[in-house]
């Protein structure tokens, strides 16, 4: 059996394993990482043989650390990536490859709605209806979305919301508030098995799903970095930030908003937060904007989009698709009995 764990930033890990009376057996580990002294390679091999074939990544990985002396340099690779690897081989955790990805760019919809498909995706994906999903958002009014676990009061000024024609909409994950207005940001969920991200910790998590966005705001000529937690960032600042919600079904919902071409005067009117998050950056006077993307790259939004999906096409087996009218008659049923009530958007008041 054979896995293979490509390190975020770093090396290709990859593992050859026999099973015998449940236990690993011949375990051998290859891959272009760097390890000194050379010799160390067996060491990682023997702690991996005899160890239980139902042991967990994190397990694994322990192994390893214990057999290793603290004198030796794993370079480009760490032990959890090994154990990531194990698993893989043993058909516990599944690599990109082994899925076709749909993607979907649909027309814009009422920006709750996004909200909403949000919970009915996975929903769809957990009962094998769909398979995992790549879309990007498209919406045609202004709304701030906050996140699952945020106060309504701390975040958002409602006078100054409702003087900008806004409103206000609770998502199912973490994370902070999202100033959303037509065109000015462009956001993306993606929908996989839990599978995809087995044995990775919640940090390793957020870095290995927005690897490809790295390598897309590359291509658009933006040098992106991924910083922990969930942050993406480039030489002249934040871009955008990530968020994230597992289910019990066994599907993860991974989302990212990217700023495009922000009003910032009218955020920090919106937005109580950002406006202390933005003051360190000395946008507080009128008429400014932030716009790392439009700026760096010089691209309209639309072309920007079109160069994402193109990459992630291009890196992933993908199959274009779009939302199923049942899809978005339980979206709008959501909208109308979750997202838009007062009960679910102050739950935290």
């Amino acid at each position: 059996m054979h896995g293979e764990y490509k390190v975020p930033g770093g090396k290709l890990v990859a593992v050859d394993v026999d099973v015998e009376d449940g236990r690993l057996a011949r375990a051998r580990l290859s891959g272009d990482f760097f390890l000194e002294p050379d010799d160390a390679l067996e060491d990682i091999n023997a702690a991996l043989n005899g160890m239980p074939e139902t042991a967990s990544a994190a397990q694994l990985a322990r192994a390893v650390e214990e057999a290793v002396d603290h004198n030796v340099s794993l370079v480009g690779f760490t032990p959890e990536s090994v154990g990531i690897a194990v698993r893989r081989a043993l058909g516990h955790a599944t690599s990109w490859r082994d899925h076709t990805f749909e993607v979907i760019h649909g027309e814009p919809v009422h920006p709750a709605l996004n909200v909403a498909l949000d919970q009915v995706i996975p929903e769809e994906v957990a009962a094998g209806r769909r398979g995992p999903t790549m879309r990007i958002w498209e919406w045609n009014a202004p709304l701030v979305v906050i996140g699952s676990f945020q106060s309504v009061r701390n975040e958002v000024d409602t006078e100054a919301l409702e003087r900008h024609g806004m409103t206000v909409v609770r998502r199912i994950s973490g994370g902070g508030a999202m100033f959303m207005e037509p065109g000015n940001c462009i956001t993306y969920s993606l929908v996989v098995p839990e599978s995809l991200v087995e044995g990775l910790s919640f940090e390793q998590s957020y870095a290995f799903l927005d690897d490809w966005v790295l390598g897309a705001l590359a291509e658009v000529g933006v040098r992106a970095r991924y910083v922990p937690l969930n942050d993406i960032a480039s030489e002249q600042g934040k871009i955008g930030g990530a968020a994230q919600k597992r289910f019990a079904s066994g599907v993860v919902l991974h989302h990212v908003t990217m700023s495009y071409d922000i009003d910032a005067d009218k955020m920090l009117d919106v937005l109580r937060i950002g406006r202390e998050k933005l003051s360190d950056k000395g946008i507080r006077s009128a008429n400014k904007r932030v716009d790392p993307m439009r700026s760096q790259t010089g691209m309209t939004r639309a072309d920007i989009v079109d160069a994402f999906i193109a990459y992630f096409r291009g890196r992933y087996d993908t199959r274009l698709s779009d939302y199923r009218p049942e899809e978005i008659a339980r979206a709008e049923e959501l909208m109308e009995t979750k997202f838009l009530t007062e009960e679910w958007t102050y739950r935290v008041p």
